[in-house]
């Protein structure tokens, strides 16, 4: 069996875990938590780290720093994770949903400025598949009306938009380091900080709305309750094994990227005819290789063609129910504007597997099953 996504495993994971627990410090904030936040600081050149539980609660945090209220409006894309509308939802606002690009699968962001309303507190790009968002207009769109930009940058480690990297573009970023991504402590996640204005207040709201982090510098005497907040410190434990793939992104990133182009250039020949499609990288994008989707005819062929992947024990799968058409998403947002690509082009995406270390015969395995797939149609 192939597997959709195999979690990324570098080898030093063990020596920091037991580091940590040797130093017996193995709640938040220890010394593994410390270098793998400075080692983010320089990768990513943001004014300030905060390792999280999660992305989904990074993006809590940046909810709360925009001082989101119940009245207010946030524009993002409904092709994306619950935890992108999630964490705005939760402090009362609508979500404004607008129509995708169908080459990126990104928030189009000539659609943006018409949804922008005098309630409208952010804009939250989301980096799919680790290609950006266009930033310089939607940072101009932010400029001009007086909002935030919060970029839901789950998937964009090592990516960049221009010369800047994912996360470092908005007033905050969001990472994840769930494992699915490129690289991993199981759950986790990293609120970035690009305004030092908001530093001393995100790391209260990050210590369960108290003074704690000051207590341990040694800078109050005592720490106390200043604001709301909640516990968004991951464990040591967590931060060590985090610290060991760190360190190794440049060589996971490039791993991945070889499996990337491999596909790219072996499935040319049935997107030059015409039976699926793959993602073409803008000009201005450095991607990190996180996936590589393949789009199919509709929603019909898509489910036979997993289903032929899955016989032949390959993993593939699909995602992002268009949260506007949910349950949820009908209570708490809107759809701005024309559905032209969202619902459609999601009925036709697929991820084929890619992971660090993944093998040239179970890439080839793979390219060759796709191709028996089309057969005569090729």
């Amino acid at each position: 069996m192939i597997a959709f996504n195999i979690p990324p495993y570098i080898g030093g994971e063990e020596k920091y875990i037991a580091a940590a627990i040797e130093k017996r410090k193995i709640c938040g904030d220890g010394e593994f938590t410390k270098q793998a936040s400075h080692l983010l600081e320089e990768i990513i050149g943001t004014k300030k780290v905060l390792l999280t539980t999660s992305c989904t609660h990074a993006l809590e945090m940046g909810a709360i720093l925009c001082d989101i209220k119940p009245g207010d409006e946030v524009i993002m894309p409904s092709y994306t994770f619950v935890s992108t509308a999630n964490a705005f939802a939760l402090r009362g606002a609508t979500i404004v949903f607008v129509d995708v690009r169908s080459d990126t699968m990104n928030i189009d962001e000539t659609l943006i400025e018409a949804a922008i309303t005098p309630k409208t507190k952010a804009i939250v790009p989301v980096h799919y598949a680790g290609v950006g968002c266009e930033m310089s207009v939607i940072n101009k769109l932010a400029e001009n009306h007086d909002l935030y930009v919060v970029e839901d940058a789950a998937q964009g480690i090592g990516a960049a938009y221009g010369d800047r990297p994912l996360g470092a573009i908005g007033i905050f970023g969001c990472l994840s380091f769930h494992e699915t991504k490129n690289v991993s402590c199981g759950e986790g996640g990293a609120f970035l900080i690009n305004d030092l204005r908001f530093v001393e207040r995100a790391e209260i709201i990050r210590e369960k709305g108290t003074n704690r982090s000051k207590f341990f510098r040694g800078e109050i005497d005592r720490y106390s309750w200043c604001d709301i907040g909640s516990s968004y410190l991951p464990s040591e434990l967590n931060a060590a094994y985090l610290f060991a793939q760190l360190k190794q992104l440049g060589k996971v990133n490039a791993d991945r990227l070889d499996t990337w182009n491999f596909y790219k250039e072996n499935l040319r020949d049935l997107k030059e005819c015409g039976v699926i499609e793959t993602a073409d990288i803008p000009a201005n994008c450095t991607h990190n290789a996180h996936m590589f989707w393949v789009k199919l005819k509709n929603l019909k062929e898509r489910t036979k063609f997993i289903a032929y992947l899955k016989q032949s024990g390959i993993g593939s799968v699909f995602h992002y129910i268009p949260l506007h058409s949910s349950t949820a998403g009908l209570k708490l947002g809107r759809f701005h504007g024309e559905d032209k690509f969202t619902t459609v082009e999601s009925e036709r995406l697929v991820r084929l597997p890619i992971y660090y270390g993944m093998t040239q015969a179970d890439r080839e395995k793979v390219v060759e099953v796709i191709h028996d797939f089309f057969g005569d149609n090729v």
